[in-house]
């Protein structure tokens, strides 16, 4: 029976809040005006409907196109349940199992601990508990390198493992690359193309690429923007582009097409029926139930970041195939956010409500899609108010005072007035690591010089320290990722390994310096 238009209102009226799409333009606003994020855009899907979709701010800091739900945002980390959801299209069609071990799909394959290279399954690969540590071989392709895939995955070998196999949870890119293979081996296809055909078309995401390269020129994308030294006004960030490790984060998505993907994952890899009224699938319910399902689990800290923040701490986390799983308000959230020079998102799916929310910005504060996220859960799951911009903002503060203690711990340890123990150029010198390769050190005019060979963002010059040590100060200053370079030395005052490690606890943890290990090439030891 069809209502009648006049009685539509009064229904409207009726109906309790959670169960219309809420107002999130005042949280939007609030958080666009916190976090200094240029533009925002936001979709919902509930019980299979786009109820909300709509862009806030701008695309770029000083220029009039806005954000809306067709604006494309990187969605970088978000892509791993793409990749995940590749790999079980080929396992439903006979072609692969997720118990696979990787070297039956890949015999060349190796890992540092011949046990892990042997038992390596097709979902270790998508599940984080590896034994490598957190970031560990992200600069074998962040920021953007020149090595291929198959080289990122080939040095694998030479990253050594910070735990046991299976242990524990360690968030790791690196091995999406060998995902990546495997789904070009089994399929015969190249990565994007099997994402184009295989999964884009089917669920109707006709704006969705990989990586920024297959942007058409002036298309409706968001810019990316940062805050050199982590304060100060906004910079504009230059695409990235993953070539050599798409399935880890390569995407360019908008609301709309995300919400098309939401409602897919919802209703379990169904797409809808053919002509014959016959049932459409993405993937299998067997292998959408896996993808879910919590392989890896994840210590639950002991209190929140800040107080304001408790009632976000959840009773359990963990990692599925390609998808965060933890709990809010005794709910089960899947889940991914996504990190990306510039821009930031999450995505949020709400099972026993069918409830899919998305949230994309144009910088680089996992604040603003939080503050959004869980004012937008709040609404549906009727909980009591909470300020979460202003919650967040405390998180976002307490993060940055604790950097600001630790530089100003570093100063005052700082023995000012040292000298190096060695004229620059015996610092100069082309260093080597096992996994990453090549770095170099050059003297170039009064200044010593870095550049790692197969990142042409890594160039900076090297500041004197105390002693042996130096600050590396990138010279895009908008990869908030300077470093401290120390030279160990041998008895005989020559340089025997060149360490590095992050200056700022707020660096990226995929600026993985401290795992390197560089050591001169014997024809330039001093």
């Amino acid at each position: 029976m069809r209502t009648p238009a006049l009685a539509l209102p009064l229904l409207l009226a009726a109906l309790p809040a959670f169960a219309t799409a809420p107002d999130l333009a005042p949280v939007a606003e609030a958080t666009r005006r916190t976090f200094e994020v240029p533009g925002i855009a936001i979709g919902i899907v509930k019980d299979g409907e786009l109820v909300y979709a709509q862009g806030f701010g701008v695309r770029e800091q000083g220029q009039p196109a806005p954000v809306d739900a067709d604006t494309r945002f990187a969605i970088a980390s978000q892509t791993k349940a793409f990749t995940s959801a590749a790999l079980s299209i080929l396992a439903d069609e006979g072609k692969l199992s997720l118990d696979d071990r990787v070297i039956d799909h890949l015999p060349w394959f190796q890992m540092s601990d011949p046990f892990v290279t042997r038992e390596m399954r097709l979902r270790d690969l998508l599940s984080h508990r590896s034994g490598l540590a957190l970031g560990a071989g992200d600069l074998l392709f962040w920021p953007t390198t020149q090595y291929s895939t198959r080289e990122i995955v080939q040095r694998l070998r030479h990253v050594p493992l910070a735990t046991s196999f299976r242990a524990e949870y360690a968030y790791d890119n690196v091995l999406y690359a060998v995902a990546q293979l495997v789904i070009e081996e089994v399929s015969g296809q190249a990565y994007g193309d099997f994402l184009r055909e295989r999964i884009f078309a089917p669920v109707g995401m006709r704006d969705t690429v990989v990586n920024s390269d297959h942007l058409p020129a002036g298309a409706n994308a968001a810019v990316g923007h940062a805050q050199p030294g982590f304060r100060g006004p906004l910079v504009t960030v230059p695409p990235m582009t993953w070539s050599n490790n798409q399935a880890a984060g390569g995407i360019y998505a908008s609301v709309n097409d995300l919400a098309k993907w939401m409602r897919v994952q919802l209703d379990g890899g169904v797409l809808g029926k053919d002509e014959a009224g016959k049932e459409r699938r993405l993937f299998s319910a067997e292998r959408h139930r896996a993808m879910w399902e919590l392989v890896t689990p994840i210590r639950i800290p002991a209190e929140p970041a800040v107080p304001a923040l408790a009632p976000a701490l959840p009773q359990f986390a963990g990692y599925g195939e390609g998808w965060s799983v933890s709990e809010y308000r005794g709910r089960k959230l899947v889940w991914h956010t996504g990190g990306w020079p510039g821009m930031v998102s999450r995505v949020t799916l709400v099972p026993q409500l069918d409830l899919g929310i998305v949230v994309l910005t144009n910088q680089e504060v996992g604040a603003a899609f939080n503050a959004v996220t869980m004012e937008a859960l709040d609404h549906y799951l009727q909980a009591p108010d909470t300020d979460w911009v202003a919650a967040y903002a405390a998180a976002v503060a307490k993060a940055r005072s604790g950097a600001d203690e630790k530089w100003t711990a570093h100063q005052a340890a700082r023995a000012k007035r040292s000298q190096p123990s060695l004229p620059l150029a015996d610092y100069a010198a082309t260093y080597v690591d096992p996994w990453y390769g090549d770095v170099t050190v050059a003297l170039e005019g009064k200044a010593l010089v870095m550049r790692f060979a197969k990142t042409a963002a890594l160039v900076g010059t090297l500041e004197h320290w105390q002693h042996d040590t130096f600050l590396v100060r990138w010279h895009d200053r908008a990869l908030n990722a300077d470093a401290f370079a120390s030279f160990d030395l041998t008895p005989d005052g020559k340089v025997r390994e060149l360490r590095m490690e992050a200056v700022s606890s707020l660096t990226d943890f995929s600026f993985d310096f401290h795992h390197l290990r560089l050591a001169p090439h014997s024809e330039d030891t001093h």
